[in-house]
């Protein structure tokens, strides 16, 4: 399988959007499934914010002309619509909370190595919600999804210099949390 690069799926789109934007899902939807699944905390919302995010590129790209698409700076502005989508489900939730049943034993038959996995990145989950929303976006995208400053200062629509901080401030704060739990 050869890898494509940014420059050839820009192009790619621009030439043809239909028979490139597969690649352009193919290249983005793992890093916004998992990024998405630390932002909203629900494998469910993280899919469908992983969804929603690939059909809202579609339509905006059915917009922009070939030189706008080119020009375009894949990976925030796709990353700028799951943020987004993430907000607005926050405050969509925030507005509407869910009354969720807890299950306090895992289903027979469940793979050990996988329950142990799901309960550390339980407590991560947990962890990563104590943080401020910036924080835990600016901690997500840099350590998680592995984006740089700018790119996060592009996604966020904040000055670098303020998600520099963020991420700063929010690694303190996990490693606060981290020595209270100990």
């Amino acid at each position: 399988m050869t890898t494509i690069t940014a420059a050839d799926l820009n192009h790619r789109l621009a030439d043809d959007r239909d028979a490139a934007f597969p690649d352009l899902v193919r290249a983005f939807q793992d890093g916004i499934y998992s990024g998405a699944l630390q932002l909203t905390k629900n494998v469910h919302d993280a899919q469908d914010v992983t969804q929603e995010t690939f059909v809202r590129a579609y339509r905006a790209l059915l917009g922009y002309d070939q030189d706008r698409i080119r020009a375009l700076d894949l990976r925030p502005w796709v990353w700028t619509i799951a943020v987004n989508l993430c907000r607005n489900r926050a405050r969509t939730k925030a507005r509407r909370p869910e009354v969720s049943e807890v299950v306090d034993r895992p289903a027979t038959g469940d793979d050990p190595a996988d329950l142990a996995i799901a309960a550390d990145l339980g407590v991560w989950r947990d962890r990563l919600a104590r943080l401020t929303e910036p924080q835990r976006t600016a901690v997500v995208l840099h350590h998680v999804v592995g984006l740089p400053h700018t790119e996060i200062s592009a996604v966020t629509r904040r000055a670098e210099s303020t998600t520099r901080s963020d991420l700063r401030r929010g690694l303190a704060a996990l490693r606060n949390i981290i020595e209270e739990e100990s």
